[in-house]
């Protein structure tokens, strides 16, 4: 028999408080009626002896310490699974907000989700092209495995994103079923629309399922989208065997809304004002990511967050390095010369890329491309600081071809239209016409077997072409 209690102690913010309560369970659902005709949900993020503290996941603004009733509900946050939700529309609460009625659940789960045995889970392997080039060559993105992109307010991260969402795909070869789970927290009306209306035009909607928690939404349901959309995911991944693709957009976001409810409990600051439970809060997050053995699904993650200042020290971009295996990181300067995407590939890396690429996934030129790429893009770094110094037109020869290479290689290589999808053995291709405007012995990063198959110096490719 459940209890409803009558009135609260306390209001503050998303917080209410209520005493005298009994069998109260931590991170359990209370549903809360104002006035006999309002219902609201809330959790319960703090007990001590017969208090507890609710956040509310709605606003608070009609709740009064007399006009309430609370009742326990004895489960945490479920959320209602099934095959169905891919090409629906969800609020951050898991509610659809398309007008297609409601979910014919299949299961419903904790959307906290389970710990997966580490002894379960499998080395990632094979990838996800999404037709980026400097993505896809670089800083290649492999199924099960989690791969940030470090942004900055008035970055195209937004237009990267949806170009992901309608482009990703397991390869032109694979037959496996492959979807993806869009969360977007604390976007602007305009912003969610755009992502929307991309979606449909495009045609990718029907394997989309979308999660947005708008700007104007209560603060708290933003700490609920990401595990909505984790639990959707593993659903689809783990259940249903599905490759599953999930995008956070923006990190950033949830941990504002993190540091406003542990500003309005009281707790301890740490770092930049944020709780000391940062780390961890991102890591039940981010760690939502893998393989089991035996399942033929994954989960990969995308997480965006724009780094406060363009700050990469900063605390969310910090943590999220240390969880994650890599970032993509987004590049002012670039987007300054209007290049899209602006993907500054120096300091991007993806950490489990050399297992997924090669021959048998990609080609076997692959790894020894990416290489001398990075290279030779290192060195036009060095070519620029001493033209900035002694002028371009004393620099040598070879120092000036370096130069030319960085032009091209920014424009054409990095820079691609929003809506150019490209395969892998086109950025391949691309990549060794870079090469060859370099004298061969400057490659010395490729094994020479293949240099003799791929390499064409920049005169034969004109005459060929």
């Amino acid at each position: 028999m459940s209890i409803e209690y009558l009135g609260l102690s306390k209001v503050n913010g998303p917080l209410i408080v209520l005493d005298g309560v009994q069998d109260a369970a931590f991170d359990e659902i209370v549903e809360i009626i104002v006035d006999g005709t309002t219902k609201k949900l809330g959790r319960i993020v703090e007990i001590y002896e017969n208090r507890a503290v609710i956040q509310v996941f709605q606003n608070t603004d009609s709740i009064s310490l007399h006009n309430t009733h609370t009742r326990l509900t004895g489960h945490p946050m479920e959320v209602a699974l099934s095959p169905e939700m891919l090409g629906r529309t969800f609020n951050g609460i898991g509610q659809p907000v398309d007008d297609l009625g409601p979910i014919h659940a299949k299961v419903t789960r904790d959307i906290n989700g389970k710990p997966l045995n580490p002894v379960a889970r499998e080395y990632p392997r094979n990838y996800i092209r999404t037709g980026i080039s400097a993505i896809d060559g670089l800083t290649t993105l492999i199924r099960g495995q989690k791969l940030p992109i470090f942004s900055g307010n008035g970055l195209p991260h937004d237009q990267l994103a949806a170009q992901i969402v309608r482009q990703a795909s397991l390869g032109e070869n694979s037959d496996e079923k492959f979807a993806i789970v869009f969360a977007a927290m604390g976007v602007k009306y305009d912003v969610a629309e755009f992502f929307r209306r991309t979606f449909e035009e495009s045609g990718v909607s029907d394997h989309v399922a979308m999660f947005l928690n708008l700007a104007n939404d209560p603060v708290v349901e933003r700490l609920i989208t990401p595990k909505m959309a984790l639990t959707a995911a593993e659903y689809l991944a783990f259940e249903c065997n599905m490759h599953i693709l999930v995008i956070l957009t923006d990190m950033t976001s949830y941990c504002e809304a993190m540091r406003e409810v542990s500003s309005a409990k009281g707790e301890i600051p740490s770092r930049k004002g944020y709780p000391g439970y940062l780390y961890s809060e991102l890591a039940t997050i981010y760690e939502r990511a893998g393989i089991l053995q035996g399942v033929n699904g994954s989960v990969t993650q995308i997480p965006i967050l724009t780094m406060p200042g363009d700050d990469i020290t900063h605390p969310i971009p910090d943590l999220t390095g240390y969880i994650t295996e890599g970032q993509i990181v987004l590049d002012r300067a670039l987007h300054g010369q209007s290049i899209y995407p602006p993907i500054n590939v120096l300091p991007s890396l993806s950490r489990l890329m050399k297992d997924g690429i090669g021959e048998g996934y990609t080609r076997v030129d692959h790894q020894d491309l990416a290489n001398q790429l990075f290279s030779c893009y290192a060195k036009v770094g060095d070519a620029r600081a001493l033209a900035s110094v002694i002028g371009e037109d004393e620099l040598s020869s070879l120092d000036k071809k370096y130069l030319e290479f960085g032009r091209e290689f920014e424009s054409r290589f990095i820079g691609q239209d929003v809506y150019e999808n490209r395969t892998i053995e086109e950025t391949l291709d691309l990549g060794w016409e870079l090469l060859g405007m370099l004298p061969r012995e400057e490659l010395d990063r490729v094994d020479t077997k293949l240099l003799d198959e791929f390499y064409r110096p920049a005169g034969e490719q004109s005459q060929q072409s």
